[in-house]
Order: C-alpha cells, then structure tokens, then sequence
C-alpha cells in the first residue's frame, strides 16, 4: 500500500518505508473508506459476538469475533480493514495484525456541491457553505445552505419542533455531513452533524461563496429588442439592478415585489417576476424556494402608501420569526419616485430593509435619492415617460434569465399602448409583436383586459390570471386568446355604461390658450365601486372629447378629495403644477404626480373649489404642444 485515499488528503507525511495507518478526521464518512486500506478504530461497545468500532463521527460498524484477533473494551484501538457493507447500510470490519506501520492522519477533502446533490441521492456526503435560512418545522429544523454552486436544504432533527443545533445562526459558515434524499421531490440533507467553522475554515467558506456569487451575479449580456438611442443610457441602470436582484436571490434574500396596479405595471412586474423564478430554480435544489423567496403584490395608489408598507413589513418580520427568512429586498416597479412614498420608505430604513425602483414617473430624486439604492428612471438621463416601465422592465428580465425572451417579445408593445406612450419606438414594439402574431387591436384588447381583471382581484396578484391574459408563461395560446376577448368584450361593455351615465355631465369650457377643458364630478355622475374607476372613467372621457374635438384637450375627473388629470397637445408639467399649488394653496392639503399629461391630485374636501380653481388657472397658462398630441404619434398599422 503506497497512497493515501484519493478522496482523502494528508495532514503529515508518512515516512517513505513502512506500513501507513490511516486515522480518519471525524468528518469523514464512509465515502472516504477504501477496501484493502488498513484504519484505526476505536471500541464503543463490546457483544458477545464480537466489537463495535468508531473509524469517525459518520464511520461504524462491526468486527466480529471470527474476524478479531484479540480481546477488547471500550475506548482500546484496533487496526480494521473494510470487509463489507449491506444493502440497509450496515457496516462490518476485521482486524488485521500489523507489527510496524506509521499513522497518517486524513482529512476528507472530497467535499459535495449543492448543485450535484441530485446525483448523489442515497449517499452520505459532507458540503461546507454559509447559513441563509434556519426554519424549525414541527418535525426537524431546516437550514438552507448555500454554497459556491447553489442553495440546499439542510434537515437536522432533535425532537420534534425543537430546535436542532441552536449554536447555529444566520450567515454562519458550517460544514454539513449527511445522507442525501428526496423529500416531495427536492433534494435535502438529513443531517449527521453540522458544525459551526472558525478562523481559516470559516474564512476560506467566506471567500469561495463570495466569489462564486459576484461572478454568478453578473447580468446577461442581450440586445435590445428594438434599437432606440432614448433607450441607451438606461441600459447600464438596468445591468446594476439586474446585478443586485441575482445577487439578492444568490444571499438568500426574499424579494417583495411592489407594482402599480394598471397594464404597465403588470407588463413591468410579470417578466421580472418570471425571470427572477426561474433564477432562483437554477440556483435552489428546493422547488418551493421561488414561492417562499418572491412575492409580487399590486399598489392601487399611483405611490407606496403606508398601508401598504405597514403590511409588507409585517408580512416580512413574521417570516423572519416563523421561517428564519431575511428581511427582503422591495423592488418598486412603475412606481416609488416621489416623495409621497418617502414615509413608507422611512418605515422600511427603520430595519435596513433595501430599496429599488423602476420607474418612469416624474420623480422626487433629492427626496427619494437618500432612501433607495437603486432608482432607474428615465427623467434622470433627460428622457421621460414615453419610455415605460414595461419596456425597461421586459430588458430588465432579460437580463436576468434571456430564456423568458420569446415570451415577452410582444409585452412592451402591451405596455406602450396601455400607458398610451408617444414614444418613437412605439413602431418597432408593434412590429415586433406583430411577428409574434398580435395585431394592434390584440394589444389593446390585451391592456383592457388586464385592467379589467387587475380591477376585480383588487390587492391580490392574481398570478395565473394574470399570466393567462399577458400570454407569459401560458401554456395554452387558444386560453389566452377566449378569456382576453371575454374579459376586454366586459371591460368595453361596463366602460359604455359608465360613459352612458357620465358623458351628459361633462362640463366644457374653452382655455385662453385655446385648449378645451371638460370636467366631470366622477363622484356624483358616475358609478361607484365598480369597472372603470374614477381614473379609468376621466380616461376613457378624454380619449372619446380628444376624437370628437381633434384639437388640444385637458380633462379633469374629480370627487370630494381628489382630481384626475388628463391632457392631449398641452404640456401641463403635472407634476410641477402640483408642487405649486402644495405652496400656493394655503390649507389645501395638496399632493399628488404623475407626467407631463396624466397625473392625479388630493386635497382636503373642504378646498377642492379653491384647489380645482387654482389648478384650470395654470391649465389656461400651458403651453400648446402640438407634439404631445395623440395624432402626431399615431402608429401607422402599415409602417
């Protein structure tokens, strides 16, 4: 005998003659144990019928006594050889009778990676990585254990619902020894041992899983869909996010998705939530881990709104007390740039819990700036809103998993035309879709009916619904194609009756600036608390007067404490106006944002005469903008 295992590796070397002896690291297991190779083991018991032997913590078995050449108690040593092992796992040894030998003590070095579990179902092995999750069940306690190839979960039983290893915490580094099985068809570990590492074993765990997640964090390189110079300065935003998104779900991190609720927040929102699963799949042995790490909710208000926040962040505090998760990341998609959302976001800072946004609202960047990490958004590279967040978000996804691409070819198009963007790609986006067999009225429809369906889930995501309709991630076209036509046919059914209701309401009255203003009381002229809402109601008013009138027109839907905004061929700088009015209206209570044309406000009911009066006043005075009308964007079907 002249080597040492070659799963094993030598702490001293054996002088060059003799008989070497190799005395086991307790770490080691049977993987590590070779037929014809001579081990010290240790007596932890003694039958009538021969000795039980320790060759580590994982290592045991019996000598018995036709296959020992002495007598012995407990604690005495002995030199053993492998004689066999049964189909249950049971392990026998004989002694052998060596006069002179030399010990080398073996440390397994033959360390699994999470990523190949699978091929080792059935067998004992040791992986070493840092903790991102503990969650005690009523049975074993679970650690998540990531490593430089993945994530995989660790269960260890004491008794149960009672916590196993509880010297064991959060980002610790450990060495983990095992068997490897399939539990409701994941990979997980039932745990022999885990220990806690120090000093160069802890920092050499640290080093390579910190190296493994900054290369496997790094975006996709991918070409836009379209080519649009506006678009250009974004992309290197988009990389950073992406970058911090697959880093976030490579730590461990939940991510809690927060999306307005409308057609473009939903095309920003599903790619990204697709990707994001499909990520965390690659990475996680798991198959529950996407649905335990990602959650996307929609936001009814055009900003996070402490409601929303208070339960977001009560949701995240009991995960982490019952499940051992990490506070998330938020991602705020087609919203989260003003600063009516730094009250939520202040709440958030109160835990550290880690903000980005995705936006192409007019955004607050001295007032949000501080508070996120991330803040993608048009306006700050001097572009605006034509630019949606579902265009950005469809190559934010991308970048993240380029698998989805195929899916989503047709969603910015979805996106622009919901959102009613002007944008010069609006062409290529159409086309684009059109290759994936959508014309522009299939896009429409597809907007409809997702505002239709978003209306009726109200705050729930509604996630295979909403997939349905988008056609992402929908594995039936024909499905998609009935319950769009089903839900778009109602959307245009109960718009009519709303407008039936309302349009004789309407009030008109010409600017100075030539600009036809309509209002409507939404609150007392039209119908509550179903499809459209006041916004959707004032929308579908305008786009019927800017058709009827062919000129530039501002529309107003208001109720007791808030205005609906909207503007075609007039650059109303909502956002700018509402700031105004913030100051200038002394008690109104005034808040509010939006774009250049589409925005809403809020005010105290009792100033709405003075806060309404004040507002048609800087409408007369707004510039005439020939390019923000609706006719001199018109997408030309056969361009």
């Amino acid at each position: 005998m002249s080597d040492i295992p070659d799963d094993c590796a030598r702490d001293d070397e054996p002088p060059a003659d003799g008989q070497f002896v190799y005395d086991l690291d307790s770490d080691c297991t049977l993987e590590d144990v070779e037929e014809n190779k001579p081990y010290i083991g240790r007596v932890n018991g003694v039958v009538d019928y021969g000795v039980f032997v320790d060759l580590s913590d994982h290592v045991a078995g019996l000598v018995h006594e036709s296959n020992l050449r002495g007598e012995y108690e407990v604690d005495d040593e002995l030199i053993v050889e492998l004689d066999t092992v049964r189909e249950n796992g049971d392990v026998s040894f004989r002694e052998l009778d060596l006069a002179e030998y030399s010990v080398v003590e073996a440390d397994s070095d033959d360390y699994a990676v999470a990523a190949d579990l699978e091929d080792a179902v059935g067998e004992s092995v040791r992986l070493e990585g840092l903790v991102s999750q503990i969650k005690q069940t009523g049975g074993p306690t679970v650690f998540q254990v990531r490593d430089e190839s993945g994530v995989v979960a660790c269960a260890a039983f004491e008794e149960a619902g009672v916590r196993a290893y509880p010297g064991i915490e959060l980002d610790d580094p450990v060495r983990v020894t095992g068997r490897v099985e399939t539990r409701e068809g994941a990979i997980q570990v039932e745990v022999d041992d885990i220990e806690a590492l120090d000093d160069a074993a802890a920092a050499d765990v640290h080093e390579r899983v910190a190296a493994a997640i900054e290369e496997r964090a790094t975006p996709h390189e991918v070409e836009p869909l379209v080519e649009w110079p506006a678009f250009e300065p974004l992309r290197e935003d988009l990389r950073t996010v992406a970058r911090r998104l697959r880093r976030t779900v490579l730590e461990g991190r939940p991510i809690r998705v927060r999306h307005h609720a409308d057609g473009d927040g939903l095309c920003a929102s599903v790619p990204v939530q697709l990707a994001l699963e499909r990520f965390v799949e690659s990475v996680y042995a798991d198959g529950d881990a996407a649905r335990h790490l990602l959650k996307r909710l929609p936001s009814k208000a055009p900003f996070y709104e402490m409601e929303d926040v208070t339960r977001d962040l009560n949701h995240a505090l009991e995960d982490r007390s019952r499940h051992g998760q990490k506070l998330p990341l938020l991602l705020m998609l087609d919203n989260g740039s003003t600063e009516e959302d730094t009250p939520a976001y202040r709440n958030l800072a109160h835990y550290d819990i880690p903000i980005v946004v995705v936006d192409h609202h007019h955004p607050d960047p001295e007032a949000v700036g501080e508070l996120v990490e991330e803040h993608v958004n048009p306006y700050l590279h001097g572009e605006d809103y034509r630019i949606t967040t579902g265009m950005l978000c469809v190559e934010l996804a991308r970048m993240i998993d380029p698998s989805i691409t195929e899916e989503v070819r047709h969603v910015p198009a979805v996106a622009g035309l919901s959102d009613r963007s002007e944008a010069d790609a609006m062409t290529d986006y159409v086309a684009l879709a059109a290759d994936e067999g959508y014309d522009e009225d299939d896009l429409r429809d597809i907007g409809e009916a997702l505002d239709y369906a978003t209306f009726w889930l109200k705050y729930s995501a509604g996630r295979e619904l909403i997939e349905d309709v988008l056609n992402v991630d929908c594995d039936d076209r024909e499905r998609h194609e009935r319950l769009v036509d089903f839900l778009a046919s109602r959307a245009e059914r109960d718009v009519d009756r709303q407008l039936d209701a309302a349009m004789a309401h309407t009030e008109h009255e010409r600017l100075d600036n030539g600009a036809h203003l309509y209002r409507i009381d939404v609150e007392n002229y039209a119908h509550r608390f179903t499809y459209p809402a006041p916004g959707k109601t004032t929308g579908e008013i305008h786009d019927r007067k800017v058709e009827e009138t062919g000129d530039p027109v501002i529309t107003i839907g208001y109720g007791p404490d808030f205005a609906v905004l909207r503007s075609d061929g007039v650059r109303l700088d909502i956002p700018e106006m509402v700031a105004e009015l913030t100051e200038e209206v002394e008690g109104g209570g005034v808040s509010g944002g939006g774009h250049l044309v589409v925005g809403s406000t809020k005010f105290v009911s009792g100033m709405r005469e003075e806060v309404l009066d004040a507002l048609v006043e800087k409408m007369a005075d707004a510039e005439i903008d020939e390019d923000l009308h609706s006719s001199a964007t018109a997408i030309d079907p056969s361009d």
